[in-house]
């Protein structure tokens, strides 16, 4: 898929990731560009830059994600491209509270589903669209804290359900499962459990914005910035115990 003139909008658009691929968007010329954020302020710096939409959106609100919709075919017409790529972490393991499990749950895949629950009808009429979903690595592998772990794994799954039920009706599906990157988020965790994460291999946003438009266009369904991935990935799938031995060790590392 080529983002030359085409209507485009990304949730979590005002730092990290999210402002990276606006602004690579609005450089590789589609036509506008929706910045999406809880942070309003935030989305219109970053649009103000592209001459762009700003809009506040918490994305696990399912009336904010249709209202995301509906504005943006109101402002520029159908969205061509979806990118759901809000998402939080929240430290800890089985003893957080039922609260934090449920707004994680709601902000890493309910936005997803969410955000196809409204466009997958309107592009099943047009007889095209693009979902670009916002993973993690920790989708493929793990991570230290147990919501965002699960919650990245269930999105590739609905991501993988969504192109394998829609993919050869017109619908394009991407997943994209960044490892380590220099985001607000990554900048959270200590020290110690940023170099476990990274393994001294950390990517800015605008590298993987490139890497976005570069899968995009292939129209791969993996986008993996960080290739070292895709072998840890391998390794995990010829060998899950010996994998697991290994993620055990690394968990000691970091308590």
């Amino acid at each position: 898929m080529e983002v030359r003139d085409k209507v485009v909008v990304v949730t979590g658009g005002g730092s990290g990731i999210g402002r990276s691929m606006a602004l690579r968007f609005a450089a590789e010329g589609a036509r506008g560009v929706v910045v999406a954020d809880l942070d309003i302020e935030a989305a219109r710096r970053v649009a103000a830059e592209i001459a762009g939409l700003a809009l506040q959106v918490d994305v696990g609100v399912e009336a904010d994600i249709v209202g995301l919709v509906d504005e943006t075919t109101d402002h520029y017409g159908p969205v061509d491209l979806f990118c759901s790529n809000a998402g939080i972490a929240v430290a800890g393991g089985i003893e957080l509270p039922d609260e934090q499990w449920r707004r994680t749950w709601d902000i890493n895949v309910m936005a997803h589903v969410y955000a196809a629950r409204a466009l997958v009808p309107r592009m099943l009429a047009r007889g095209h669209g693009y979902l670009l979903q916002t993973a993690s690595a920790a989708g493929l592998l793990s991570q230290f804290d147990a919501s965002y772990a699960v919650t990245k794994h269930a999105a590739v799954s609905f991501s993988e359900w969504l192109s394998i039920t829609y993919g050869a009706r017109g619908i394009g599906v991407s997943c994209l499962c960044p490892g380590a990157v220099d985001t607000p988020m990554l900048n959270s965790v200590s020290d110690v459990r940023r170099e476990l994460m990274s393994g001294g291999h950390e990517l800015t946003p605008d590298e993987v914005a490139r890497v976005v438009v570069e899968g995009l266009r292939e129209e791969r369904f993996l986008i993996l910035p960080h290739q070292e991935v895709l072998t840890y990935y391998r390794a995990k799938s010829e060998d899950i115990d010996r994998w697991l031995r290994g993620m055990q060790r690394l968990h000691a590392r970091a308590d």
